[in-house]
């Protein structure tokens, strides 16, 4: 017998495991550990649109996780089928059990836990609503049929999403407001050409990072975001046959990268000096062949300012697409450009597109997918 998936319902903050406002990387990272509560997670995006599109994760049969299109946060959970038995579903609300293998959620216990709210075919409260539709695009186990007496309705789905300041309800297409399960990570990244990066964590009232080329340490880095997840000692050198200089390459092989996963960062880090010599930003946009190893960087390139006294500088962003952002690095025709196939040493990855191109400005190189979407910029 499958083991019970035990679940607890918080009205406006999450169901089970899973956190609003959480992100695409952290939640997928966590699945990759919970293979044998949940075989099998499809990934559901608009493939037209992939940088800002929503996200949706299937997690069969009991979960559909809505993630926002920009930042790529967890907005809506629904928990849904509740009497599949594989595996079976406990779903609890602080001490009062609501669901089980043997209980059925009806309409009138909703109502003696959660109380009195305004009329409607769902019940709706702050952050939660219950349905008692079936999922239209549902398949499998299907329950039973809608019970006479009104009291008696079943609950199909649930529903939880951030609780709304103004009392509206909040639009699946929203962007998830600051809550504290977002603190330290990256909320928007402003890249300085031929300077370096500034960063902008949550909460709101961090003073932003200067990380700056040439001058900021591998200390640095540790005191501010503190020690990475992985140091990868730089061994590809192919891309050294293109440098017009072949003795300051002599001593490369000692190059480290600090891998920021969590942030969508690297940093490129001399072997002699311990100084930041290259910063990588990921936007880890689905179906690209970077997709979910790194997190979402909500990077921004800042144009030169007009005067002194210039406080909002022109400024790219991640999601706009590379013809834009070319033009914008270098009015003049796009540089030519190298073919990058990151799948040629993967045998077991297969993906509709796995090429990228890099093109290469003063200071920047951006690495292009074939839907002109940019990946990754790399500042040196």
């Amino acid at each position: 017998m499958l083991s019970t998936l035990d679940v607890d319902i918080r009205p406006g903050a999450g169901i089970g495991m899973f956190e609003i406002g959480s992100s695409l990387w952290s939640v997928i990272d966590m699945l990759r550990g919970l293979q044998h509560i949940f075989p099998q997670v499809d990934v559901k995006y608009d493939p037209d649109s992939s940088a800002t599109t929503p996200v949706i994760l299937h997690l069969r049969p009991h979960f559909d996780l809505l993630f926002s299109g920009y930042h790529q946060r967890l907005h809506t959970i629904c928990l849904k089928k509740l009497r599949d038995p594989y595996p079976p579903v406990s779903l609890r609300y602080k001490d009062t059990l609501l669901s089980s293998a043997e209980d059925t959620l009806v309409k009138v216990l909703v109502s003696r836990t959660f109380g009195p709210t305004y009329p409607g075919d769902d019940l709706r409260y702050p952050g939660l609503w219950f349905s008692f539709e079936e999922d239209a695009i549902g398949e499998g186990f299907k329950g039973a049929s809608p019970h006479p007496d009104d009291r008696k309705q079943e609950v199909r789905r649930i529903f939880v999403s951030q609780k709304s300041h103004d009392g509206e309800e909040r639009d699946a297409l929203d962007e998830v407001t600051e809550c504290s399960i977002m603190d330290g990570d990256v909320v928007r990244a402003v890249v300085k050409v031929h300077d370096g990066l500034l960063l902008y964590r949550h909460p709101s009232t961090t003073d932003p990072l200067h990380v700056r080329i040439g001058e900021t340490t591998a200390q640095d880095l540790n005191i501010d975001l503190g020690p990475p997840p992985r140091v990868h000692y730089k061994e590809d050198d192919r891309m050294t046959i293109h440098s017009p200089n072949q003795s300051r390459n002599a001593d490369r092989s000692s190059h480290y990268f600090y891998n920021y996963f969590q942030h969508g960062i690297d940093f490129l880090i001399s072997g002699e000096t311990h100084i930041v010599l290259k910063i990588i930003l990921h936007t880890n946009v689905p179906g690209s062949p970077l997709f979910q190893r790194y997190k979402r960087c909500p990077w921004e390139l800042e144009g030169k300012p007009e005067d002194d006294e210039d406080d909002s500088p022109p400024r790219m962003h991640f999601y706009d697409k590379f013809e834009t952002i070319s033009h914008f690095l270098c009015p003049r025709d796009p540089p030519p450009s190298m073919l990058l196939d990151r799948t040629d040493e993967e045998d077991d990855i297969t993906l509709p597109s796995s090429t990228t191109r890099l093109y290469g400005y003063d200071g920047v190189i951006l690495e292009v997918t074939e839907a002109s979407q940019v990946v990754a910029v790399i500042l040196f």
